[in-house]
């Protein structure tokens, strides 16, 4: 009986292939496969793949599926943002930590073993940070170096970490004399950062419920816990921008007076694009990654539109391009899908992606 050959041999760039009659929970094994196929190749990418699924809960499947079935294989995980287009309501901390925690990795790292992005319909066409403001945004320290206390307290102020008397949760600080209690996203505990003047003494991992020392950390590598920076820079920006879209501000503008001021308000990542010189896609940050579609994505993409103008937007004002015509993204039935992106106003800062070139492309069914 001859031997069927494995479909990692059908991949070739800029070729739509289809994965068909997949058992439902074993995306995972599947997937698996295809990132190590394509991490044993000739100048293989690095991540090994991008993988679209059509919303949270089937994202979340995959990781416990990757888990199970190729636990070698490094995920890092890009979910959308759990509110509405311009609610009056923030993401979750701990969304925006996964989000930002993988963007920092996939903006500072060349290359390296199999891995995979996992992220959902909404999440892959919101605009986000450029790729070089946020490996620039990242701040790197070892033991012995040479870092001010009040750097690192300014650092996490302006990146969105919270100030608190006791760190407890992702996203909050808290200083006491000498010491920087820090919890950084993408990390498993809190970390405690010990000065003796401007010198870095020692890096400690610690229990955030009994506040003791659980291990000792040789670097550290913090990322910013928000996709924009409240400095004199962006609030100038913002102001401007706000102004230029809106007309002047008035009296009782709390949006408006609130980062004037330098304060964080509810709801004002949505105003994105008014705080950066320029915006990215994901796609930006992985230019030569093959990209896996899920089951149903393109439906899902579908349905955003229709639900962006009931909600009373024009779709053409959101911060992005749309997918239309991209042969990365394509199903082998119908055209590619057609969305723009949610989350964030104004256009004009929305150069076009140059991530959506022809690439291998892979479909599950």
């Amino acid at each position: 009986m001859k031997r069927p050959r494995p479909f990692a041999d059908d991949l070739a760039p800029g070729r739509p292939f289809v994965v068909a009659r997949v058992a439902d929970g074993m995306e995972g094994l599947v997937v698996g496969d295809l990132a190590r196929a394509v991490a044993g190749g000739k100048a293989a990418p690095w991540p090994s793949l991008v993988v679209i699924c059509r919303d949270g809960q089937r994202m979340a499947a995959l990781e416990r599926g990757l888990a199970f079935f190729a636990p070698e294989i490094e995920v890092y995980p890009f979910p959308s943002w759990d509110c509405l287009p311009y609610d009056r309501a923030s993401p979750g901390g701990s969304i925006v930590a996964r989000r930002m925690a993988t963007l920092a990795r996939l903006a500072r790292v060349k290359g390296g073993a199999a891995s995979v992005v996992l992220t959902t319909v909404n999440a892959s066409v919101q605009r986000v940070p450029a790729k070089g403001l946020v490996a620039a945004q990242s701040l790197s320290a070892a033991p012995g170096n040479a870092i001010a206390l009040d750097g690192v307290v300014a650092w996490a102020e302006a990146n969105g970490f919270l100030r608190t008397p006791t760190v407890r949760d992702t996203g909050e600080y808290a200083v006491r004399g000498g010491l920087i209690d820090l919890y950084p996203p993408g990390l498993a505990a809190p970390i405690r950062l010990d000065f003796f003047g401007d010198t870095l003494e020692s890096i400690r991992a610690f229990d955030p419920e009994t506040q003791r020392t659980t291990g000792q950390l040789r670097s550290l590598d913090l990322v910013p816990m928000a996709e924009f920076q409240l400095t004199t820079e962006t609030m100038r920006r913002f102001r401007m921008a706000y102004i230029a879209e809106f007309g002047a501000a008035r009296k009782g503008d709390t949006l408006y007076e609130a980062v004037s001021e330098g304060r964080r308000h509810p709801g004002m990542e949505h105003w994105l694009p008014l705080f950066h010189e320029r915006l990215d896609t994901l796609f930006d940050y992985v230019p030569d990654t093959p990209i896996v579609l899920d089951p149903m994505a393109e439906e899902a993409a579908g349905v955003m539109v229709p639900l962006a103008r009931n909600a009373g937007f024009n779709p053409g004002i959101f911060a992005g391009s749309t997918l239309s015509g991209c042969s990365s993204l394509a199903m082998t039935r119908g055209p590619a899908f057609s969305v723009s992106v949610i989350g964030a106003i104004s256009a004009r800062n929305a150069p076009p992606s140059t991530a959506l070139r022809a690439r291998v492309s892979v479909s599950i069914a």
